[in-house]
């Protein structure tokens, strides 16, 4: 026979109080999601996700993405190795998970079969300035496993494997807090490998990135624009503006030299064309 089961059931408020004071203790982290947007870009190559925290929107980003991957092939004489080049985009496929905080938030990637990810690292910094409290965010770590014996990218490797490239500690993409940072320009960011210490290329574009302060579910806040994009603006802007002012300027001649005609007509001496008139003169 079966002994019987006394207990408290996991919803009674005493176990809710012990739970709850656990969580405060220990600290227990905000249920969170990560939605894949991608679908909604018409750039095949460019990925858009949201992680999302208690049905609030806390970190945004959406850019195209490819990595430029060094590996070692033997040469044809079996003997010499030589170096091959992967060029590996990023998946709008891929499956995403994230997480937020008021001062850290991250968001990693991953596709085809796990073979690659990607991990962005992000950090809110302050200070107070002369001006008062200011504050910024930046991305801060950048990390991409790779695996050189999936064939789609690698032919024939040597030595094929997982290896881990990384950036450690940058500050790239700084932003100031409460901002989106968006930079349509190829941007490129350089990490090491941990095979051999190869230098593996990461080419951004198409970048719009806020990991802190969203106050408004799926939107961004105002854009700070990279230097590239700004200046590609100021140049597409510049020829107009220019001409404006040229316009402006040509038309006040012609104003001042119409009126320099009339005001010059005006104290002119009328000849009259008959030739009687010439008596009244004088």
């Amino acid at each position: 026979m079966g002994l019987p089961m006394h207990g408290t059931r996991p919803s009674s408020p005493a176990v809710r109080g012990l739970l709850l004071f656990l969580c405060v203790l220990v600290g227990c982290a905000a249920e969170q999601e990560v939605e894949n947007l991608s679908g909604l870009s018409p750039n095949p190559e460019k990925v858009i996700f949201a992680v999302r925290e208690n049905e609030t929107t806390c970190l945004m980003a959406e850019f195209a993405a490819r990595f430029i991957v060094p590996y070692d092939v033997w040469a044809s004489n079996f003997v010499d190795m030589i170096t091959e080049q992967a060029s590996i985009p990023l998946s709008r496929g891929a499956e995403e998970q994230g997480k937020c905080g008021p001062h850290e938030s991250e968001i990693e990637i991953f596709w085809a079969k796990r073979a690659y990810s990607l991990r962005l690292s992000f950090l809110k910094e302050g200070r107070n300035t002369s001006r008062g409290p200011e504050a910024w965010w930046k991305l801060s770590r950048v990390q991409f496993v790779y695996d050189s014996s999936e064939p789609t990218y690698f032919k024939d490797a040597v030595n094929p494997g997982k290896h881990t490239a990384t950036t450690h500690r940058i500050s790239a993409l700084v932003t100031p807090a409460g901002k989106s940072y968006e930079c349509q320009a190829q941007q490129t960011i350089t990490m090491t490998s941990s095979d051999h210490q190869k230098s593996v290329v990461l080419l951004l574009s198409e970048v719009r990135l806020q990991p802190f302060d969203i106050s408004s579910d799926f939107e961004y806040g105002e854009e700070h624009k990279c230097p590239v994009d700004q200046r590609e603006q100021l140049e597409e802007t510049l020829p107009l503006v220019l001409g404006l002012i040229l316009g402006l300027i040509i038309v006040i001649i012609l104003g001042v030299y119409h009126l320099h005609l009339k005001m010059t007509a005006s104290t002119q001496v009328q000849i009259p064309r008959d030739r009687s008139e010439y008596k009244h003169m004088g």
